[in-house]
């Protein structure tokens, strides 16, 4: 199927901006009692549904963190109780408005700033200690350039963990009637996009929703792209997906999480 010409960067913008306002599940911020625990040290903060491990994190008191892709209020305030020194990037300025009302309710150090993922221009090289970059990617063409600009903007020994789908979960018919049945029907390859695969009339159906549209990348970009961009990959886990919206979550981990570092 011809691809077809559509700003899918504004529209998802849109999209996001909507469920903000809507307070979606990744648009409810955290609360006050939270942030109060995690500033007494009890806290967590999540690339995939379980709790992060910490290991990954290091001790995050005093250190420049970027969360990428992952405003919402949820996340980067817990980071920013914890000690950190927080910015957050993101398309949505409606969701990056969540994590500001956390952040002047609860006095963190944490700064918000819009724009796209693949573009971290408005940053000088070598800013961050740390990119926490939880499962966004899939809303852009092409992820190469995130690997890329996160590579740059991080100090040399950084560390960059992120989140995205077992590319497999784009693969199958979503007839409705077909996972009912326990039909798991391969349609599209990978890597897949919404605005590549589906026909006009699935695509006008989701531009009118406002509903996001996606893209499915392949290891070899989600993956193998860090390693192109010049991270070495220090550690990696899978996670099943706890409340499954595809038949084939119920089989094999669909959550991937990547722990890579910029060598000194």
């Amino acid at each position: 199927m011809q691809e077809q010409n559509i700003d899918f960067l504004h529209h998802n913008e849109s999209a996001w901006n909507q469920q903000a306002t809507e307070q979606n599940e990744w648009s409810q911020p955290v609360s006050a009692e939270l942030i109060k625990e995690a500033k007494e040290g009890k806290w967590e903060v999540h690339l995939t549904p379980k709790p992060l491990n910490k290991e990954w994190l290091g001790d995050v008191k005093g250190k420049k963190i970027l969360c990428l892709a992952s405003a919402g209020g949820q996340q980067a305030p817990v980071l920013a109780a914890a000690g950190a020194s927080v910015v957050v990037y993101d398309i949505s300025e409606e969701q990056l408005k969540q994590d500001q009302k956390v952040a002047e309710r609860d006095g963190l150090s944490l700064k918000t700033v819009q724009g796209d993922m693949r573009d971290l221009s408005v940053f000088e090289d070598e800013s961050f200690d740390l990119i926490f970059h939880p499962i966004s990617n899939h809303y852009v063409e092409n992820v190469n350039p995130v690997w890329e600009e996160a590579y740059r903007v991080l100090k040399k020994g950084g560390t960059l963990l992120a989140s995205f789908f077992n590319p497999v979960v784009f693969v199958a018919d979503r007839n409705p009637q077909d996972m009912a049945e326990g039909i798991i029907r391969p349609k599209y390859t990978v890597p897949y996009a919404d605005i590549k695969d589906l026909s006009q009339e699935q695509i006008a159906k989701k531009l009118k929703n406002n509903e996001a549209l996606v893209f499915g990348h392949s290891l070899s970009d989600l993956i193998g792209g860090q390693l192109k961009a010049g991270f070495l990959m220090e550690d990696f886990v899978e996670e099943m997906q706890p409340h499954p919206r595809f038949l084939i979550d119920k089989y094999l981990p669909t959550f991937l999480a990547t722990k890579a570092v910029k060598l000194e």
